[in-house]
Protein backbone atom coordinates (compact mmCIF):
# COMPACT_ATOMS: atom_id res chain seq x y z
CA UNK A 1 0.00 0.00 0.00
CA UNK A 2 1.43 3.36 -1.07
CA UNK A 3 1.09 6.21 1.45
CA UNK A 4 0.43 9.79 0.36
CA UNK A 5 2.87 12.50 1.40
CA UNK A 6 0.43 13.67 4.08
CA UNK A 7 -0.06 10.13 5.38
CA UNK A 8 3.70 9.62 5.46
CA UNK A 9 4.15 12.85 7.42
CA UNK A 10 1.48 11.83 9.93
CA UNK A 11 3.13 8.42 10.36
CA UNK A 12 6.51 10.03 11.01
CA UNK A 13 4.99 12.43 13.56
CA UNK A 14 3.33 9.53 15.39
CA UNK A 15 6.58 7.56 15.36
CA UNK A 16 8.51 10.51 16.78
CA UNK A 17 5.86 11.01 19.44
CA UNK A 18 6.11 7.38 20.50
CA UNK A 19 9.92 7.63 20.62
CA UNK A 20 9.75 10.80 22.72
CA UNK A 21 7.26 9.19 25.09
CA UNK A 22 9.50 6.14 25.36
CA UNK A 23 12.55 8.27 26.16
CA UNK A 24 10.63 10.23 28.79
CA UNK A 25 9.54 7.02 30.50
CA UNK A 26 12.99 5.46 30.17
CA UNK A 27 14.30 7.76 32.87
CA UNK A 28 11.91 6.22 35.37
CA UNK A 29 12.00 2.70 33.98
CA UNK A 30 13.76 0.13 36.18
CA UNK A 31 17.06 -1.17 34.87
CA UNK A 32 17.21 -4.85 33.92
CA UNK A 33 20.97 -5.20 34.45
CA UNK A 34 23.21 -3.54 37.06
CA UNK A 35 26.91 -3.87 37.96
CA UNK A 36 25.93 -6.54 40.50
CA UNK A 37 23.51 -8.50 38.34
CA UNK A 38 19.83 -8.35 37.54
CA UNK A 39 17.69 -5.62 39.07
CA UNK A 40 16.62 -6.52 42.59
CA UNK A 41 13.43 -4.52 42.98
CA UNK A 42 10.64 -4.49 43.91
CA UNK A 43 11.34 -6.19 47.23
CA UNK A 44 9.30 -9.10 48.57
CA UNK A 45 7.57 -6.59 50.87
CA UNK A 46 6.36 -4.34 48.08
CA UNK A 47 7.72 -1.45 46.00
CA UNK A 48 7.34 1.16 48.75
CA UNK A 49 8.97 -0.78 51.59
CA UNK A 50 11.84 0.92 53.44
CA UNK A 51 12.31 -1.57 56.30
CA UNK A 52 13.84 -4.51 54.46
CA UNK A 53 14.64 -7.69 56.37
CA UNK A 54 13.41 -6.12 59.62
CA UNK A 55 9.97 -7.17 58.35
CA UNK A 56 10.98 -10.69 59.44
CA UNK A 57 10.94 -9.62 63.09
CA UNK A 58 7.57 -11.13 63.89
CA UNK A 59 5.93 -11.68 67.25
CA UNK A 60 6.92 -15.32 66.96
CA UNK A 61 10.61 -14.40 66.58
CA UNK A 62 10.46 -12.26 69.71
CA UNK A 63 8.88 -15.09 71.69
CA UNK A 64 11.43 -17.54 70.30
CA UNK A 65 14.20 -15.25 71.55
CA UNK A 66 12.71 -14.93 75.03
CA UNK A 67 12.73 -18.71 75.41
CA UNK A 68 16.54 -18.65 75.04
CA UNK A 69 16.89 -16.60 78.25
CA UNK A 70 17.55 -19.17 80.96
CA UNK A 71 20.34 -17.70 83.11
CA UNK A 72 19.62 -13.98 82.91
CA UNK A 73 23.22 -13.13 82.00
CA UNK A 74 23.66 -10.03 79.85
CA UNK A 75 26.60 -9.53 77.46
CA UNK A 76 27.42 -6.06 76.20
CA UNK A 77 28.68 -6.30 72.62
CA UNK A 78 29.29 -2.60 72.00
CA UNK A 79 32.66 -0.84 71.92
CA UNK A 80 33.47 2.21 74.01
CA UNK A 81 33.13 5.41 71.98
CA UNK A 82 36.32 7.28 72.83
CA UNK A 83 39.07 9.46 71.46
CA UNK A 84 41.69 7.38 69.64
CA UNK A 85 39.43 4.53 68.55
CA UNK A 86 39.92 3.23 64.98
CA UNK A 87 38.15 5.35 62.39
CA UNK A 88 37.83 4.56 58.70
CA UNK A 89 39.06 7.10 56.16
CA UNK A 90 38.61 10.71 57.25
CA UNK A 91 35.79 10.04 59.70
CA UNK A 92 36.13 11.68 63.07
CA UNK A 93 34.84 11.57 66.62
CA UNK A 94 34.85 14.38 69.14
CA UNK A 95 33.02 14.73 72.43
CA UNK A 96 33.62 17.74 74.68
CA UNK A 97 32.06 19.14 77.84
CA UNK A 98 31.54 22.89 77.29
CA UNK A 99 32.57 24.17 80.68
CA UNK A 100 32.51 22.27 83.94
CA UNK A 101 29.94 22.55 85.20
CA UNK A 102 28.10 23.55 82.04
CA UNK A 103 25.25 24.96 84.07
CA UNK A 104 25.96 27.22 87.05
CA UNK A 105 24.46 26.62 90.48
CA UNK A 106 20.76 27.46 90.74
CA UNK A 107 18.34 27.58 93.61
CA UNK A 108 18.90 27.04 97.29
CA UNK A 109 19.87 23.44 96.57
CA UNK A 110 22.78 24.52 94.33
CA UNK A 111 21.93 22.31 91.33
CA UNK A 112 24.63 22.14 88.64
CA UNK A 113 24.75 20.12 85.43
CA UNK A 114 26.94 18.95 82.55
CA UNK A 115 26.09 18.87 78.82
CA UNK A 116 28.20 17.48 76.03
CA UNK A 117 28.83 18.51 72.44
CA UNK A 118 29.36 15.78 69.86
CA UNK A 119 30.87 16.01 66.39
CA UNK A 120 31.34 13.05 64.05
CA UNK A 121 29.77 10.62 61.59
CA UNK A 122 27.35 9.43 64.22
CA UNK A 123 26.12 6.37 62.33
CA UNK A 124 29.46 5.21 60.91
CA UNK A 125 31.97 5.19 63.77
CA UNK A 126 32.70 2.69 66.55
CA UNK A 127 30.08 0.00 66.96
CA UNK A 128 27.89 0.81 63.98
CA UNK A 129 24.62 -0.36 62.50
CA UNK A 130 24.45 0.05 58.72
CA UNK A 131 21.03 1.17 57.57
CA UNK A 132 19.60 0.62 54.10
CA UNK A 133 20.54 4.13 52.99
CA UNK A 134 24.24 3.45 53.58
CA UNK A 135 25.24 1.44 50.49
CA UNK A 136 23.99 1.53 46.91
CA UNK A 137 25.07 0.68 43.37
CA UNK A 138 26.11 3.20 40.73
CA UNK A 139 24.45 2.40 37.40
CA UNK A 140 24.59 4.33 34.13
CA UNK A 141 21.65 6.59 34.94
CA UNK A 142 21.61 6.83 38.73
CA UNK A 143 22.69 5.36 42.07
CA UNK A 144 20.28 2.60 43.11
CA UNK A 145 19.64 1.50 46.69
CA UNK A 146 17.39 -1.03 48.45
CA UNK A 147 14.09 -1.63 46.66
CA UNK A 148 15.30 0.29 43.62
CA UNK A 149 15.12 3.69 45.28
CA UNK A 150 17.14 6.16 43.22
CA UNK A 151 19.43 8.56 44.96
CA UNK A 152 18.44 11.43 42.68
CA UNK A 153 14.92 11.10 44.09
CA UNK A 154 15.72 10.87 47.82
CA UNK A 155 18.99 12.70 48.49
CA UNK A 156 18.71 15.71 50.78
CA UNK A 157 21.27 17.72 52.76
CA UNK A 158 19.58 17.27 56.14
CA UNK A 159 18.76 13.56 56.03
CA UNK A 160 17.74 11.05 53.38
CA UNK A 161 14.11 11.25 52.24
CA UNK A 162 14.02 7.46 51.88
CA UNK A 163 15.69 4.55 53.68
CA UNK A 164 16.60 6.50 56.82
CA UNK A 165 17.74 4.29 59.69
CA UNK A 166 14.65 5.27 61.67
CA UNK A 167 12.68 2.86 59.48
CA UNK A 168 14.46 -0.20 60.91
CA UNK A 169 12.91 -0.06 64.37
CA UNK A 170 14.09 -2.04 67.41
CA UNK A 171 15.53 -5.51 66.89
CA UNK A 172 14.66 -8.28 69.35
CA UNK A 173 15.25 -11.72 67.91
CA UNK A 174 17.27 -14.93 68.08
CA UNK A 175 21.01 -14.42 67.78
CA UNK A 176 23.64 -16.93 66.65
CA UNK A 177 27.39 -16.59 67.18
CA UNK A 178 29.68 -18.47 64.79
CA UNK A 179 33.22 -18.62 66.18
CA UNK A 180 35.19 -19.00 62.95
CA UNK A 181 38.52 -18.33 64.70
CA UNK A 182 37.91 -21.30 67.01
CA UNK A 183 36.88 -23.37 63.99
CA UNK A 184 40.18 -22.47 62.35
CA UNK A 185 42.06 -23.34 65.53
CA UNK A 186 43.56 -19.84 65.83
CA UNK A 187 43.30 -16.98 68.26
CA UNK A 188 42.95 -14.45 65.44
CA UNK A 189 42.27 -15.01 61.75
CA UNK A 190 44.69 -13.27 59.37
CA UNK A 191 43.74 -10.29 57.24
CA UNK A 192 42.19 -11.48 53.97
CA UNK A 193 40.95 -14.82 55.33
CA UNK A 194 37.57 -15.50 53.68
CA UNK A 195 34.58 -16.98 55.51
CA UNK A 196 32.89 -19.37 53.09
CA UNK A 197 29.56 -21.24 53.13
CA UNK A 198 31.52 -24.35 54.11
CA UNK A 199 32.97 -22.48 57.11
CA UNK A 200 29.50 -21.39 58.18
CA UNK A 201 28.09 -24.89 57.94
CA UNK A 202 31.11 -26.46 59.67
CA UNK A 203 30.82 -23.98 62.56
CA UNK A 204 27.11 -24.70 62.84
CA UNK A 205 27.78 -28.44 63.11
CA UNK A 206 30.63 -28.01 65.60
CA UNK A 207 28.59 -25.65 67.77
CA UNK A 208 25.33 -27.56 67.33
CA UNK A 209 23.34 -24.54 66.16
CA UNK A 210 21.14 -23.76 63.19
CA UNK A 211 20.37 -20.55 61.31
CA UNK A 212 16.69 -19.71 60.84
CA UNK A 213 14.71 -16.97 59.09
CA UNK A 214 14.68 -13.78 61.11
CA UNK A 215 17.96 -14.52 62.93
CA UNK A 216 20.91 -12.23 63.57
CA UNK A 217 24.20 -13.98 62.74
CA UNK A 218 27.46 -12.76 64.32
CA UNK A 219 30.95 -13.84 63.26
CA UNK A 220 33.95 -13.93 65.59
CA UNK A 221 37.24 -13.70 63.73
CA UNK A 222 39.44 -12.61 66.65
CA UNK A 223 40.39 -9.49 64.70
CA UNK A 224 38.55 -7.39 67.26
CA UNK A 225 41.28 -8.14 69.81
CA UNK A 226 43.37 -5.51 68.02
CA UNK A 227 40.88 -2.76 68.94
CA UNK A 228 42.68 0.00 70.87
CA UNK A 229 45.74 -2.28 71.11
CA UNK A 230 47.04 -2.07 67.55
CA UNK A 231 44.73 0.26 65.64
CA UNK A 232 47.04 0.43 62.62
CA UNK A 233 46.92 -3.33 62.12
CA UNK A 234 43.20 -3.38 62.88
CA UNK A 235 42.57 -0.84 60.13
CA UNK A 236 44.86 -2.34 57.46
CA UNK A 237 42.34 -4.97 56.44
CA UNK A 238 40.41 -7.82 57.98
CA UNK A 239 39.21 -11.39 57.72
CA UNK A 240 35.54 -11.63 56.98
CA UNK A 241 32.55 -12.87 55.06
CA UNK A 242 33.05 -13.63 51.38
CA UNK A 243 30.44 -13.17 48.66
CA UNK A 244 29.52 -16.86 48.48
CA UNK A 245 28.99 -16.90 52.24
CA UNK A 246 26.84 -13.79 52.01
CA UNK A 247 24.68 -15.37 49.32
CA UNK A 248 24.24 -18.46 51.48
CA UNK A 249 23.07 -16.29 54.39
CA UNK A 250 20.68 -14.44 52.09
CA UNK A 251 19.05 -17.78 51.26
CA UNK A 252 18.49 -18.37 54.98
CA UNK A 253 16.51 -15.09 55.16
CA UNK A 254 18.37 -13.59 58.10
CA UNK A 255 17.76 -10.06 59.40
CA UNK A 256 21.34 -8.97 60.05
CA UNK A 257 24.97 -10.10 59.90
CA UNK A 258 27.65 -8.71 62.20
CA UNK A 259 31.28 -9.20 63.17
CA UNK A 260 34.16 -8.05 65.35
CA UNK A 261 35.62 -6.16 62.37
CA UNK A 262 35.09 -2.73 60.84
CA UNK A 263 33.45 -3.90 57.59
CA UNK A 264 32.13 -7.39 58.47
CA UNK A 265 33.21 -8.62 55.02
CA UNK A 266 36.70 -9.62 54.01
CA UNK A 267 39.13 -6.76 53.19
CA UNK A 268 40.90 -6.72 50.76
CA UNK A 269 37.97 -7.98 48.72
CA UNK A 270 38.17 -11.30 46.95
CA UNK A 271 38.09 -9.38 43.67
CA UNK A 272 40.10 -6.14 44.01
CA UNK A 273 38.00 -4.59 41.25
CA UNK A 274 34.78 -5.16 43.22
CA UNK A 275 35.25 -3.68 46.72
CA UNK A 276 32.57 -4.09 49.41
CA UNK A 277 30.30 -6.14 47.18
CA UNK A 278 29.03 -8.11 50.18
CA UNK A 279 27.60 -4.84 51.51
CA UNK A 280 25.80 -4.31 48.22
CA UNK A 281 24.31 -7.80 48.21
CA UNK A 282 23.14 -7.66 51.82
CA UNK A 283 21.98 -4.06 52.15
CA UNK A 284 20.99 -2.91 48.65
CA UNK A 285 19.80 -6.14 47.07
CA UNK A 286 18.22 -7.86 50.06
CA UNK A 287 17.60 -5.31 52.81
CA UNK A 288 19.73 -7.26 55.31
CA UNK A 289 21.39 -5.04 57.90
CA UNK A 290 25.07 -5.08 58.95
CA UNK A 291 26.55 -4.56 62.44
CA UNK A 292 30.27 -3.76 62.70
CA UNK A 293 32.92 -3.33 65.38
CA UNK A 294 31.26 -5.46 68.02
CA UNK A 295 33.02 -7.13 70.95
CA UNK A 296 32.46 -10.89 70.87
CA UNK A 297 35.31 -12.08 73.09
CA UNK A 298 33.38 -12.70 76.31
CA UNK A 299 30.46 -14.27 74.48
CA UNK A 300 32.86 -16.61 72.67
CA UNK A 301 34.87 -17.41 75.80
CA UNK A 302 31.65 -18.58 77.49
CA UNK A 303 30.74 -20.50 74.31
CA UNK A 304 27.36 -18.83 74.11
CA UNK A 305 26.30 -19.63 70.56
CA UNK A 306 22.54 -19.05 70.78
CA UNK A 307 20.92 -16.16 72.65
CA UNK A 308 18.34 -13.41 72.68
CA UNK A 309 19.72 -10.48 70.70
CA UNK A 310 18.59 -6.92 71.37
CA UNK A 311 19.50 -3.71 69.59
CA UNK A 312 17.60 -0.46 69.13
CA UNK A 313 19.04 1.87 66.47
CA UNK A 314 18.71 5.53 67.37
CA UNK A 315 15.68 7.07 65.71
CA UNK A 316 17.77 9.43 63.59
CA UNK A 317 15.44 10.48 60.80
CA UNK A 318 17.16 10.21 57.44
CA UNK A 319 20.48 8.88 58.82
CA UNK A 320 22.49 6.19 57.03
CA UNK A 321 23.29 4.29 60.23
CA UNK A 322 23.30 4.34 64.00
CA UNK A 323 25.63 3.91 66.94
CA UNK A 324 24.57 1.78 69.87
CA UNK A 325 25.27 -0.98 72.34
CA UNK A 326 23.87 -4.33 71.17
CA UNK A 327 23.39 -6.94 73.87
CA UNK A 328 23.07 -10.70 74.06
CA UNK A 329 21.08 -12.36 76.84
CA UNK A 330 21.29 -16.04 77.71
Amino acid sequence: MKLSNNATLVALILLLARMTLSLNHAEDAPRDVTPIGAKWWPSEWGPTDERGAANRLTDEKVLEATRLIRKGKVYSLGRLYEHGMPLAGQRHFSLVIPGSPTGVAEGENGVVHHDEMFSGEIGQIGTQFDGLGHIGVRCEDDDYFYNGFRLSKFRAPYGLLKLGVHNAGPIFTRGVLLDIARLRGVNRMPIGDVITPEDIQSAMRKQNVTIRPGDVVLFRTGHGQLWMRDNDQFSKGEPGLGLAGAKWLIEQKIVMAGADTWAMEVVPSENPKRPFEVHQWLLAKNGIYILENIDLETLAADRVYEFAFIFAPLSLKGASGSPGNPIAVR
